[in-house]
């Protein structure tokens, strides 16, 4: 249960490991701001002139302010010189995480605040982990820890080759949960996630080394993301092989001449017979509730009773019940059972049109009747297809066999009957399993070939879909229609820069609120064209739409490929550092892939290799 104690002071907490030994600590808290500051409370109630150790963090920031000039106007720096401690998450820039990696690894810092990330692909060497809780922040709301990332966390504590054990400790806080700690620590890792997906991009490049979507189907079923399909389909299979060995078996101790597909066919056909038997109608009330159930439709009038005298324009049938307007236009609800007559023309509901066709009915209503069914007919009906199957199933068996063999193979298909179903479910089984792995690709081929990217009948890649294939970044279907419309030659280097930002950025991130100028407002409007176009292609292909423009990342870009500084970027934006950081990173990545295509595009990829160099300069690298 939570203790829902009061937070313990970061300085506080220090002092308390420090007094029992437990220094170097990594203290994981929620969020980032919460690091920062306290890294900055810490610091300020940790400052010792005489730590031998201050001279030397500050000479190993100041021998990478050579590599790395953006660090030396960190707000953190003097937070390291002087106290010893500092935070560790991802609003920090790469450059500035390494030296915090590096003091670390140097035994410079008795402490680092981060974020649950951190514990992912870092070896930072800790005497001790500190908890604050088992919950790490979104940006949709807190989440629980899983198992293996607490597991991570944890994992940090002790040193290697100083430390014979390492320690965890759960700190108090407002949200601490020692007994869901313990459980998740005892518990099994998390499974691995494959993150092999159905991608435009994957599908082009696979079938274009493959040549069929058969082959691709085959990678699709193999890949560790579907692993557990994969071994529900072996599973499966082992059981229809098992099965057809075991039918085989009877037929040939039966010296039955027939085949495990001779036995599959009869079991569907005593299947559809044993269906047909149940469905068929027994008395006349079911035959005519059947009939009604079909027949009574919206925009059709009906007689309340048998008399005919009062009709209803039918406007709604549901589980059995009818709403529908009277002829003096007030509302009627009633049972299906309670229609007498049904006439057959349809009306359009409208106002003026229906008093209209009450008169039509009125007036000729004994021949726009519909004829109820008989339960002879349709008991006749049913008895015509019971025969039909009936000969089916008898000539399963050839006639030319004698009478004594085909007695024997008659009580071998009978008795055969039990496994052919078992065989049956488990080929459906494997078909159903098969085509959920393969249908998210099946719905980007269909988007891809609505747009000319590939042809889904001959299950080829188009030239146009050769080029797209090279692109290797988000939104690539985007970027190709602006491409084919030619929307990137009438782009200087700025709004190219912008325009890819606003395609490669989180949606859901802000990087910040500078004012758009009305030339990009109007190149994001056409490519927010394009884009409501493809959104609208996966829309009706059942992929879930592409996510919209992040107008924030373009603005930012623009300004960032116009020349401003970093430090004045960062300023005016009010962004995290290290989110513009990874933003700018992915556009400039972006721009170079479209810079890539000298060959189908030349003049896009030329003002694309123009703001790449604009976007790729210090500090992003």
């Amino acid at each position: 249960m939570k203790l829902s104690m009061p937070e313990m002071p970061p300085a506080t907490l220090l002092t308390a490991l420090g007094s029992y030994n437990l220094l170097p600590a990594i203290v994981f808290l929620p969020t980032r701001r919460r690091c920062d500051q306290a890294a900055s409370e810490a610091a300020f109630l940790r400052r010792d002139p005489s730590d031998p150790r201050r001279e030397q963090r500050r000479d190993l920031l100041r021998s990478f302010v050579e590599q790395y000039p953006e660090i030396r106007s960190h707000r953190h720096w003097e937070t390291i010189v002087r106290g010893g401690v500092a935070a560790h998450h991802a609003g920090h820039m790469p450059a500035w995480k390494l030296v915090i990696e590096k003091m670390m690894s140097a035994g410079f810092l008795d402490a680092i605040f981060a974020t649950a990330t951190v514990a992912a692909g870092v070896d930072f060497p800790a005497r001790t982990v500190v908890l604050s809780g088992a919950e790490a922040r979104t940006g949709n709301g807190w989440r629980q820890l899983t198992a293996s990332e607490l597991q991570q966390m944890t994992g940090r504590a002790g040193r290697r080759g100083r430390d014979n054990v390492g320690f965890i400790v759960a700190a108090p806080g407002l949200h601490q949960d020692p007994e869901r700690i313990a459980t998740l620590l005892r518990s099994p890792p998390d499974p691995l996630v494959s993150q092999f997906r159905a991608t435009y991009n994957t599908l082009l490049n696979l079938l274009d080394a493959y040549g069929n979507f058969a082959q691709v189907r085959e990678i699709a079923e193999k890949s560790f993301a579907h692993r557990e399909a994969a071994g529900q389909i072996i599973a499966l299979e082992k059981v229809i092989v098992e099965t057809g060995q075991r039918i085989e078996l009877k037929l040939r101790e039966a010296n039955c001449e027939l085949s495990v597909n001779d036995v599959r066919g009869f079991e569907r056909l005593v299947s559809a017979r044993t269906q047909l038997l149940d469905s068929k109608p027994q008395s006349r009330a079911e035959v005519l509730h059947r009939w009604l159930d079909e027949v009574v439709q919206s925009g059709r009038v009906v007689a309340i009773g048998r008399s005919g005298k009062r009709l209803v324009m039918v406007t709604e049938k549901r589980d059995g019940n009818v709403r529908g307007l009277r002829e003096d236009g007030r509302s009627a609800s009633f049972a299906l059972e309670r229609i007498g007559r049904v006439y057959s023309p349809f009306y359009r509901l409208k106002e003026e049109l229906i008093e209209e066709a009450f008169e039509e009915i009125r007036r000729r209503g004994k021949e726009l009747v519909i004829a109820e069914p008989r339960l002879r007919d349709a008991q006749d009906e049913e008895s015509g297809a019971l025969n039909l199957l009936d000969e089916l199933i008898d000539k399963i068996i050839p006639p030319e066999i004698i009478e004594q063999k085909r007695q024997s193979c008659a009580e071998a298909l009978w008795g055969l009957l039990s496994a052919a179903e078992d065989l049956e479910r488990a080929t459906r089984r494997t078909e159903n399993i098969r085509e959920q792995v393969w249908q998210p690709f099946a719905q980007r081929a269909r988007v891809l070939s609505s747009f000319g990217y590939l042809d889904f009948e001959a299950e080829k890649v188009t030239e146009r879909g050769s080029w797209l294939a090279d692109l290797h970044i988000d939104r690539p279907l985007i970027i190709g229609e602006a491409l084919q419309a030619g929307l990137f030659t009438s782009l200087d280097f700025v709004r190219t820069a912008a325009i890819v930002a606003a395609l490669t950025a989180d949606d859901d991130r802000d990087y910040g609120a500078l004012e758009l100028e009305d030339a990009l407002v109007n190149s994001l409007a056409q490519f927010e064209e394009i884009g409501f176009r493809v959104s609208s292609e996966e829309w009706k292909a059942g992929v879930e739409p592409t996510p919209e423009l992040n107008f924030s990342a373009a603005a930012t870009a623009a300004r960032w490929a116009s020349g401003t500084e970093w430090t004045t970027l960062v300023r005016e934006t009010r962004a995290e550092e290290g989110d513009l950081f990874r933003m700018l990173s992915r556009t400039g990545e972006a721009l170079l892939q479209v810079a890539g295509l000298r060959k189908a595009h030349p003049e896009a990829a030329r003002i694309s290799a123009i703001a790449a160099d604009a976007i790729l300069r210090e500090p992003v690298r």
